[in-house]
């Protein structure tokens, strides 16, 4: 039996399978739709499926009671199929028990008509069903459109955040040429040991309560404070005083003070919390006798104890306007001999575990910055001292 197709020039018009080994059926179900849908008969499950590979229904009218494969069968394939999943069925039948209706129900069919057909309830059942599909087909649009909206608009603001924070940093940099990328580099720092912790497994509690999409970005904050301090104090040329050094240790918590009223005049967020605990945790040293809050052992933050390692290994590795560059060993031994003291002890075996890849961060700034020879230059003489 032939398909009932539309002319070219009419509206486009729903495609409904009529699947019944009943030749009679088929004929007084297709003569009810022909006016209203693209009508194709099709006397038994194994068509179907032979048609369903060039044709693409928008409603299958399936008849349970068919030879060599019945409706429950068909069903089962149908729904089993990613393409053909969402193809609404709505059961054709001359049954009228209820354990038909709630294993075809079960199925995953959407209704049962009952033979012989009502074409006034047969239309409004084909026509309700299609409004739904249609309607959900529509929402599932709308959801996939606005998921990819809020993606390219959560992309905007943290391309927008990491700038804002890039140049803060720059800000921070430009005020003393002698300590340029230490923010970059402590941020490098840190992703090493974190990577490493990961891997370990070792504090794996207090990790899974950070959110480590915010962890590592959130780091270039951490001297934020020092905007606060005067330049004859960050550019001292020799060691500070009493006087100088406790106005030097505020900058930890007028750092995190800057970032609770940011906080205070937005949404809180995991990025905030992470930079506002670096910030000011991150001259806390494991003993109880760092700044601000003289913390100690694991009262002081995963975040701060990461981030003490990185800070005092870049500034120990680093020209100051007070002191000349440490060799990367005598760095590494310096952090090492603060096992238990400065450090918390895990960190630090976690560092002379990862020491190597720090040097490599040294090099590569210096590299990307100034090119592979000045690189080979200054990595020389970090290494010695000079």
């Amino acid at each position: 039996m032939e398909p009932v197709i539309q002319n070219p020039a009419e509206p486009r018009r729903h495609k409904i399978m009529l699947v019944d080994d009943n030749i009679s059926n088929l004929s007084i179900g297709r003569s009810m739709l022909k006016e209203h849908y693209e009508v194709y008969p099709i006397p038994s499950g194994r068509k179907l499926f032979d048609t369903l590979g060039h044709v693409t229904p928008e409603l299958i009218l399936l008849d349970i009671l068919m030879p060599e494969m019945d409706g429950f069968e068909v069903i089962k394939i149908l729904k089993a199929d990613p393409r053909f999943q969402d193809i609404p069925v709505i059961f054709l039948t001359s049954r009228s028990d209820e354990r038909s209706e709630l294993e075809g129900l079960s199925l995953g069919a959407l209704d049962y008509v009952t033979k012989p057909f009502s074409a006034p309830l047969l239309l409004q059942r084909i026509k309700n069903h299609l409004l739904i599909n249609t309607q959900k087909r529509a929402l599932r649009m709308y959801n996939d459109n606005l998921e990819q909206m809020v993606q390219a608009k959560t992309r905007q603001v943290l391309e927008l955040q990491n700038s804002v924070i890039s140049t803060l940093a720059d800000m921070l940099e430009y005020r003393d040429d002698e300590t340029g990328g230490h923010v970059f580099r402590t941020q490098k720092y840190l992703e090493i040991m974190l990577n490493k912790l990961l891997e370990t497994g070792l504090y794996h509690d207090e990790l899974s309560v950070i959110d480590l999409d915010f962890l590592v970005p959130s780091a270039l904050l951490h001297d934020i404070g020092k905007i606060a301090v005067s330049d004859a104090i960050l550019r001292k040329p020799g060691p500070l005083d009493k006087e100088e050094f406790e106005e030097m240790k505020k900058h930890a918590r007028q750092g995190a003070e800057a970032i609770e009223r940011i906080a205070a005049k937005n949404i809180e967020h995991s990025f905030l919390t992470c930079a506002r605990k670096i910030a000011r945790s991150h001259h806390e040293k494991w003993d109880g006798t760092g700044y601000p809050d003289g913390l100690a052992g694991y009262d002081i933050p995963l975040e701060g104890r990461l981030m003490a390692i990185a800070d005092v290994y870049d500034a120990l590795i680093s020209d100051r306007p007070y002191k000349k560059a440490f060799p990367p060993e005598e760095a590494r031994k310096i952090i090492e001999d603060g096992r238990g003291r400065h450090f918390d002890p895990i960190l630090v075996d976690i560092f002379l575990e990862v020491s190597a890849d720090f040097e490599s961060v040294v090099y590569e700034f210096a590299r990307s910055k100034n090119g592979e020879g000045v690189a080979e230059e200054a990595l020389e003489r970090v290494s010695l001292g000079l």
